[in-house]
């Protein structure tokens, strides 16, 4: 259990020298079925560790629960049917607090989600736009540019099992007033590391988690705006690209959404008014002439 890296032997090849064999470490990549009240819902492939933390924030997510109270316990137990099978710690069973509905089975995400992408298999774009309980239009928070350059590399720094193996994502979460990074989470998918950011804050007594900042190590896409409006974080940090369909939700459900933080540029999406210069909000950014390069 936990198992975040693994050892294989591989030959390196390089060109003009020959060939070498060597041990090299890899990232772990095992399946974890997530279950609620002894029913299978989702399957997600994912780095072990923080279990409990990605099935939780999952459930946020998915707007099954909004805040610490829905969530009694979680345990993992055996394979399918657990009759007597060892235990893998590749199966968690969430147990919700009394009272709080069960997933609709017709609507249950049984499907096998890669560790690529966190809303894979949906019928449609409609189908996964739920409706966040906690709204961040009218979080306050103001950011100055300096703070929010500085997260990559702060997010960079704390990635230990990334300097291993070159193989995960990071998500980390920093407070606006203090500038500390409260949390950092490592995965195979970068779904399920915010997952997991948004787990510890379910099982911390955190949410909503206003006036906070979600940055990502890599690319923006639909479904960390999502989770990220889910939670009640009004402002999503990365260091790529976003999507247009991510840029489009952050925009309708008052997310903040910042892209190519890199070095001293950024770009700012959507609600610019958050980050401040001189005390001041930048505003909305014109928009790109048609057949405009991004800044990068």
């Amino acid at each position: 259990m936990g198992r975040i890296t693994t050892r294989r032997p591989v030959l390196k090849l390089t060109l003009g020298e020959g060939a070498v064999r060597r041990a090299d470490t890899l990232a772990v990549e095992e399946p974890l079925e997530i279950r609620v009240g002894g029913s299978p819902l989702a399957v997600t492939m994912r780095t072990p560790g923080h279990d409990v933390e990605l099935a939780a924030g999952f459930l946020v997510s998915e707007g099954i629960i909004a805040q610490t109270a829905d969530f009694h316990s979680a345990i993992h137990c055996g394979g399918p049917g657990t009759g007597g099978q060892e235990n893998t710690y590749n199966v968690l069973d969430i147990s919700l607090a009394q009272g709080v509905p069960l997933p609709d089975p017709e609507a249950a995400r049984r499907f096998y989600t890669t560790s690529s992408c966190g809303v894979c298999g949906k019928a449609s774009i409609d189908a996964v736009r739920t409706v966040s309980q906690h709204p961040v239009l009218d979080d306050d928070i103001e950011v100055g540019p300096e703070q929010i350059a500085s997260f990559p590399d702060r997010l960079r720094a704390e990635q230990a099992a990334f300097d291993k193996t070159g193989g995960l994502h990071a998500a980390a979460l920093f407070d606006a007033d203090t500038g500390e990074m409260l949390v950092l989470r490592e995965d195979v998918g970068r779904h399920n590391a915010v997952d997991k950011v948004v787990g510890w804050a379910v099982l911390n007594d955190r949410l909503p988690l206003r006036r906070q900042i979600l940055q990502v190590s890599g690319r923006a896409s639909f479904e960390l705006v999502q989770k990220a409006a889910m939670a009640g974080i009004p402002m999503l940090s990365a260091v790529s690209a976003p999507s247009s369909l991510a840029a489009e939700l952050a925009d309708e459900s008052g997310v903040t959404l910042i892209g190519f933080v890199r070095g001293r540029t950024m770009n700012i999406y959507t609600h610019a008014h958050r980050v401040r210069v001189g005390g001041v909000g930048i505003g909305a950014s014109e928009p790109a002439a048609e057949g405009a390069s991004h800044a990068r």
